[in-house]
């Protein structure tokens, strides 16, 4: 499909005794952000060095913006952009020093690579640090400052490798408004993060990595209904109620399920949760509540939370989620 933007097939890396990708098959459409999870250690690191052009895999093939990675990594590099793990900023330069060198070396005419450098210095709020070296900045002023310089060259594909790490969360729905808007201009970009929120808010598909094997792949809709499924939420005003709000989503439950039989499982703080099959259980339950006069101030749908697909997907025992990945190749 000529709409992939990154495209990956059997990549596989061994450092040693550990087999950091064991067959890793990945696929991004332009346009989009795909979020990559994993637990620490299970190769998301490694697969992004690899489609960087920073390692070479012992097999398998991958390409970026439709060049291929192995073949021509120069050609690579200069349609991308990378922000690693650790901050990478040359602390003896200025704020402003750093991003002008960038661009310089991205072959920019010294004043668009000024004007470059002063705009992404205010979008990230380093104006006033500007001309400080970048070694008087605190830890989360140089993990801007080594954002901002992935993005002078206004790359086409754009790798975040935990770009959140050591951000307040202020700073870090700031970075989430950054990515949006790489997006909206034409970039596509491939984020991995410990944030299990982020991937939710930012990703339009998501990979998941164990053990350096791709377990799954969806968007977090998908997922989060391959995993768990919707459920049906619903607090009574008065929770002396709670009975009777569990005989009414009785009815509309799913087929199997018994609400009002397990009242002290299904009940948490005072609300209860039972399993559904469609999203018409909302419409169900609201006038069956009012006819059994049962007051509510909590009345909803919901999908399990990425913090619980992850933690599904990636436990021992969990079996592998059929991929998406043929829908892409």
């Amino acid at each position: 499909m000529t709409d992939l933007v990154v495209r990956a097939e059997g990549l596989r890396k061994r450092f040693g005794k550990t087999q950091a990708l064991d067959g890793v098959d990945l696929a991004m459409r332009r346009g989009t952000v795909l979020g990559v999870l994993g637990p620490n250690g299970a190769g998301k690191t490694t697969a992004v060095r690899v489609l960087a052009t920073l390692l070479r895999p012992d097999e398998g093939y991958a390409e970026v913006a439709g060049i291929d990675v192995l073949k021509q990594p120069q050609r690579v590099r200069r349609r991308i952009g990378l922000t690693g793990q650790y901050a990478s900023v040359d602390e003896d330069l200025t704020g402003t020093q750093n991003l002008v060198l960038i661009g310089q070396l991205l072959d920019m005419h010294s004043s668009d690579a000024k004007k470059r450098a002063a705009e992404l210095l205010e979008w990230f709020d380093l104006s006033e640090a500007a001309g400080r070296p970048a070694k008087t900045y605190s830890g989360g002023m140089r993990r801007r400052l080594d954002l901002a310089a992935s993005l002078v060259g206004r790359p086409e594909v754009i790798f975040l490798d935990e770009p959140t790490t050591g951000l307040d969360p202020a700073k870090r729905e700031d970075m989430w408004g950054v990515v949006r808007t790489q997006v909206a201009q034409g970039s596509s970009v491939l984020l991995t993060t410990q944030y299990l929120e982020e991937a939710d808010a930012l990703a339009d598909e998501i990979v998941v990595i164990n053990k350096g094997r791709v377990i799954a792949f969806d968007t977090p809709d998908g997922l989060k209904r391959r995993v768990g499924g919707l459920t049906l939420r619903v607090r009574p005003a008065d929770p002396a109620r709670l009975p009777d709000a569990l005989r009414v989503l009785d009815m509309v439950a799913a087929p199997g399920t018994n609400a009002s039989a397990d009242t002290a499982a299904g009940a948490r703080g005072g609300a209860v949760s039972v399993p559904v099959t469609t999203d018409t259980a909302l419409d169900e339950a609201l006038p069956a509540l009012r006819r059994a006069g049962v007051e509510v101030t909590e009345l909803g749908l919901h999908l399990p939370s990425l913090d619980e697909v992850f933690h599904a997907l990636t436990s021992e025992d969990a079996v592998p989620q059929t991929s998406k990945e043929a829908e892409l190749v």
